[in-house]
This record gives C-alpha cells, sequence and structure tokens, in this order.
C-alpha cells in the first residue's frame, strides 16, 4: 500500500485487511488514514497501552465531525484492537462498552426516470461520446459500483447471454443482466470505437480513457459533472446516483427486493431494504390522487 513507515500492529492490521479479508483498496486507506490520526492525536502513545479513556480523548477531538464520520472512526479501532485481542497481543479490547453514535439514516438521492432520459441524451460525435454512452447506459443497466464498472474487462461482458461478470466487494462475483438499450450501445463501442481509442495499443479493460489506459474513478466522476452542466441538469449527481437509481427504479416497478440485493451485490438484505423507504414515498405520492384525499372546505 505504502512505503511510509506505520507502527508495526498497524501495519500488520493492514496486512490482514489486505491479504486474508481482502478489502478493497479504497477501503484499506480509508482504515489506515483512520488509525494513522489516532495514534497521532494520542502523540504516537504505545499502542498496546493504549486504554478507553484514551480512545474517549480521540473521539473527543473528531467530535465536531458529523456523526457517521466519528461512528466510522470508532468502528475501524475497534476492529483494530479486536485484531489485537485475537493476536494475543492485549487481553482486552480497550472499546469495549463505548457506545457507537446513533446514526440517522438518510435516504439516497436518486434521478426520476425523466432524469435520467434527460442526463443520457448526449450528443454521439467521437469515440469518447460513444464510450460515455456506454458507460451510462451500463451503469443504469446493472446497478454496478463504479470500482466494478472501471474493472470490467472485455472477456466479462457476455453479449450473446446479454449479462456482465460483475466483481464486487472482497473479490465476490455476481453476474448481471443487462437490457437491450445498454447491449447497443455496447456492441457500437466494442466494435467500431475502442479500438479506435486504442490505436495500436491492447487493453483487457473494457473503458479505456485518453492515454489507452483503464478509465479512473476520477477520470468518470469529472465526466459526470461535465455531461451534467452540458445537460442543464443542477442536481448533485455522483456513479452512486445512478446506483440508486436503478435500485428504485426497479422496486417501484415491482421488483422482487431479494433479486435487487442480488442484483446490487449486497450481502445482507437491511442494506438494500433502505430503498423500499423511496418506494413508499411514491406510493404516498400517488394516493394522494385518491378523491377522498381532499380536504374538505368548511
Amino acid at each position: 500500500m505504502t512505503n511510509e513507515k506505520l507502527d508495526d500492529n498497524i501495519e500488520s492490521f493492514l496486512n490482514y485487511l489486505q491479504f486474508e479479508r481482502k478489502l478493497a483498496l479504497n477501503t484499506l486507506y480509508s482504515y489506515r488514514d483512520n488509525l494513522v490520526l489516532f495514534h497521532e492525536v494520542l502523540h504516537h502513545k504505545h499502542i498496546l497501552s493504549c486504554s478507553r479513556e484514551d480512545i474517549e480523548f480521540f473521539l473527543k477531538v473528531v467530535a465536531q465531525k458529523e456523526d457517521s464520520t466519528r461512528s466510522h472512526y470508532l468502528t475501524v479501532i475497534k476492529s483494530f484492537f479486536q485484531f489485537l485481542v485475537v493476536e494475543q497481543k492485549i487481553l482486552q479490547n480497550p472499546c469495549d462498552f463505548i457506545s457507537v453514535p446513533v446514526i440517522s439514516k438518510k435516504l439516497p438521492q436518486y434521478l426520476t426516470i425523466d432524469e435520467v432520459d434527460q442526463l443520457f441524451d448526449i450528443p454521439l460525435n467521437t469515440p469518447y461520446d460513444y464510450r460515455n454512452k456506454a458507460m451510462l447506459e451500463l451503469l443504469y443497466a446493472t446497478g454496478m459500483r463504479i470500482s466494478e464498472l472501471i474493472e470490467l474487462k472485455v472477456q466479462h461482458v457476455d453479449m450473446l447471454e446479454e449479462f456482465v461478470h460483475v466483481f464486487g466487494k472482497g473479490n465476490k462475483s455476481r453476474i448481471v443482466p443487462f437490457n437491450e438499450t445498454s447491449k447497443r450501445y455496447l456492441k457500437i463501442y466494442i466494435e467500431q470505437y475502442r479500438p479506435l481509442l486504442l490505436k495500436n495499443s491492447s487493453s483487457d479493460y473494457l473503458f479505456i480513457n485518453n492515454r489507452r489506459g483503464r478509465i479512473s474513478r476520477q477520470g468518470f466522476f469529472k465526466i459526470l459533472k461535465s455531461l451534467c452542466i452540458e445537460r442543464n441538469i443542477s442536481k448533485e449527481i455522483s456513479p452512486h446516483v445512478l446506483r440508486h437509481s436503478f435500485a428504485t427504479h426497479l422496486l417501484n416497478n415491482g421488483a422482487d427486493l431479494r433479486i435487487v440485493q442480488e442484483l446490487l451485490g449486497h450481502s445482507n438484505i437491511s442494506t438494500t431494504q433502505i430503498y423500499t423507504h423511496l418506494s413508499f414515498e411514491k406510493i404516498h405520492k400517488d394516493y394522494a390522487y385518491h378523491p377522498r384525499n381532499k380536504k374538505e372546505e368548511n
């Protein structure tokens, strides 16, 4: 991950997460940053001698942050010390009996179907336009995470059976179907425009950047931001908003929650259930059309 010298115990924990738990690189960086900050705030006090009071002091230091961030810090630190307990470096987890802040869940933002149509209605003039169109259509058709999309390779796409082989968190794989619209633009991109982007080079990755390498998360974010400006969309849109839109639109149109869970790659259905609240919002909105719903005039 990095050549920077860390505390040996932190480094051992990160190696465990990387090689045994097989956590995604972004998650590893997040854990590392949290633990480095924790160690710095405690003035590099020896990790094995940290007490509950030390951890509570650290949490007070980050108390100005929102509850979700503070909760994440505690989750990371608690799992780190639990690792040290298992490794028999310490006898007891000093995080025991420290409560995690209660976080009120926010409903995920999503686009309406009209907003999706507005965003996706882009002029197709250059190879990059066709690549962007194929990426957007596939992302919305499958509900993939952006990290999953950029890691796709050409061999992961089955045009005949109309599905994509996705590798998610913890390198767990799943099969996700895609629709006729995304198939049409994928076919055009792969057969006609991807070779133009590659020029005389080669790559296994499906989506190619202007340097003939794999497109990055940052690259996709810039594309999406630019498209929002071009399409006069003021709503803040991220790749994850398209994932939320995918799940919400499926449920609003009668899809089974378990199927949506499988398509999204959620290990726990409770993660998927947040989208049912969005469906209920639509139900309440539509119910307003009931003729008896009008208030009586005095």
